[in-house]
């Protein structure tokens, strides 16, 4: 036989696969429905053991790697959670950019449950609440979330994705309201910093609030028209207010980086990018010792920024995303050698690069 008929051969096995897998979807999503009418959670680890037993046995009497087609399963478990309707707690009130990066990574069959704070998000993943967290880690033009890595040191909880949303701002008041009429604007202290130019010259007092959404809510209730609110267009559209200015933003490059927390992170999808914090001794090419551990093995950081250790005045943790799974060899290896020449080391997750 040819290679082009052997090909040929790959491509209708291709097409069989997929189908069965659109098959599994589809019945995943049957049983998502009937779970939910139940009032059931729809993640099963226990069921997810026994399937994954199962099929690395059938593995292993078809001479497969075992641990390769555990890591494929892995993924079509997500892929099948996320038609369930997954359960996921995000901070803000509906209509908030946390919701929009929640529905952008797990599409719309999700369950959602709004919290005020982020330590509410980290608290509901935490006590088997919901399935999945989404918060924000860093803004394009604001920076790292604070809170986000402070709690992430804290948690147990892994970052098991990512997702990028760009953060399109509009100012936003009551249908009867006009933009020369507008005295107050609500919002989020980062959407109010990221509109520093179109505020200016407003010449507007600026009320910070917890929750871009929450800030249409608030004027919603207040009802006057002299108030407005900074927040997303389907932040106006749920709350059925009006849109009086779009694009406010300073920079149109502005987009807001969210984390997925799990209560596990993901298995290695092949384009993997990993968080870490660590802390070095206070002493001279204590940082050099731990980073050149990656520099050696030509593993590529994507970011690297410190933070108080909140311990010691003037003693830092360092957080650090380079690409690679924890579980590549080099990537492993690295962080291995990294402990020797640390105080600590903590993997807040390894997960596939947002596309």
């Amino acid at each position: 036989m040819s290679v082009e008929d052997l090909r040929r051969k790959i491509d209708e096995t291709d097409a069989r696969i997929v189908r069965l897998l659109a098959e599994r979807v589809r019945i995943a999503e049957k049983i998502g429905k009937e779970k939910q009418q139940q009032g059931k959670q729809i993640e099963d680890a226990s069921r997810e053991r026994t399937i994954l037993e199962k099929i690395k046995d059938l593995a292993r009497s078809e001479n497969i790697n075992p641990e390769d087609i555990e890591s494929i399963y892995k993924r079509i478990f997500i892929a099948a959670k996320r038609v369930q309707g997954a359960t996921v707690a995000f901070q803000g009130e509906t209509g908030a950019y946390s919701e929009e990066a929640a529905f952008q990574f797990f599409g719309a069959a999700i369950q959602l449950k709004p919290c005020e704070s982020l330590d509410d998000v980290f608290k509901a993943v935490e006590q088997d609440e919901v399935q999945f967290g989404v918060v924000p880690a860093e803004n394009s033009l604001e920076g790292s979330i604070s809170r986000t890595y402070d709690l992430l040191l804290d948690s147990n909880l892994k970052v098991g994705g990512e997702t990028e949303l760009r953060v399109v701002h509009c100012l936003i008041s009551t249908p009867e309201s006009r933009l020369d009429l507008i005295k107050d604007v609500y919002s989020h202290p980062q959407a109010l910093g990221q509109c520093k130019t179109f505020l200016r010259q407003l010449g507007c007092q600026l009320i910070p609030t917890y929750d871009t959404a929450g800030s249409v809510k608030i004027i919603k209730e207040k009802g006057t028209i002299d108030n407005a609110a900074i927040a997303s267009a389907r932040a106006a559209e749920i709350y059925g207010m009006k849109i009086l200015a779009r694009e406010i933003e300073d920079n149109p490059n502005n987009f807001t980086r969210f984390f997925v927390l799990s209560r596990h992170d993901s298995p290695p999808s092949g384009t993997d990018k990993t968080s870490i914090v660590f802390s070095v001794k206070h002493q001279p090419g204590a940082l050099y010792d731990s980073l050149k551990e990656l520099a050696v093995r030509k593993i590529n950081l994507t970011k690297i920024e410190s933070r108080p250790t909140r311990q010691k005045p003037w003693e830092y943790n360092f957080y650090l995303d380079f690409e690679g799974h924890r579980q590549d060899e080099i990537c492993r290896e690295a962080l291995e050698d990294m402990e020797k020449s640390s105080l600590f080391v903590k993997v807040l997750g390894s997960y596939p690069r947002a596309r």
